[in-house]
């Protein structure tokens, strides 16, 4: 694209060859109003038809790019090579199997730049999730401990659905994870966050590539290092008024 984008959408996909076509067609649509923007889907190790159908849509896109790691590194380290390459200063983030709605990005990227430059992160929060009873229950668990431990003010910190500042992004310490505190992190680095309800759906196909223990165990143990890692860094006066609730 010959105009630099004002949006980038970073989708992060492993093995979602049947998800593809209708979910670039859902954000192409949700994002027209925002445009110049761009899309970058980062292929994390598929081993399914997921190359072949993003080459096929991105026939006639020239604002779709596509990332391939050759082998899976996991959704974070997915979020950041798209973040890496984004070529906009506002990114937004969304997963790549339509639970996600797209039709929620342009609400999002309204909040965040309504809220002005103290603001980092737009944080989308699901409502009527469609993960299952045992999956829902563990999110909730998961999300009231983070919440008391972290003091984030966010319910829902798994929700796929953020926009950001890419330059804030990028100032946040990585690690595997990282997308699942965000909020917390944004505030550590002296930014506002703001929060938007957002309507959950089913995966239109397949199954989820995320297991219970795969968050339950190792979730604690990031939830252990989020928490020093905030404990180490002496708030800024922005980031004191956010936790006194005097900014948004």
């Amino acid at each position: 694209m010959s105009t630099t984008p004002r949006l980038t959408v970073v989708v992060p996909v492993k093995n979602e060859a049947g998800n593809i076509a209708g979910l670039v067609a859902e954000i192409e649509r949700a994002c027209t109003p925002l445009a110049p923007f761009e899309v970058v889907y980062v292929d994390d190790g598929s081993t399914d038809a997921t190359p072949a159908a993003l080459d096929a849509a991105r026939a006639g896109r020239p604002w779709l790019r596509v990332l391939r790691h050759p082998a899976s590194g996991g959704q974070s380290a997915a979020v950041r090579s798209g973040v890496a390459a984004a070529a906009a200063p506002v990114v937004a983030t969304l997963d790549g199997d339509g639970q996600n709605d797209p039709a929620f990005l342009p609400v999002l990227y309204a909040a965040l730049i309504e809220g002005g430059e103290g603001v980092g992160l737009a944080q989308g929060q699901r409502t009527g999730r469609k993960d299952g009873r045992l999956k829902t229950i563990q999110s909730r668990i998961a999300n009231g401990v983070r919440g008391r431990i972290l003091k984030d003010g966010t319910r829902d910190t798994g929700c796929g659905l953020k926009v950001f500042r890419r330059d804030v992004y990028l100032r946040l310490p990585y690690f595997d994870a990282l997308h699942r505190f965000m909020p917390a992190l944004v505030v550590r680095e002296g930014f506002g966050v703001v929060h938007r309800d957002v309507v959950d759906r089913p995966r239109f196909t397949g199954r989820s590539n995320y297991g219970l223990f795969d968050r339950l165990w190792v979730g604690l143990l990031d939830l252990a290092g989020v928490w020093w890692l905030i404990r180490r860094k002496k708030p800024s006066q922005a980031a004191a008024e956010i936790a006194r609730g005097e900014r948004c």
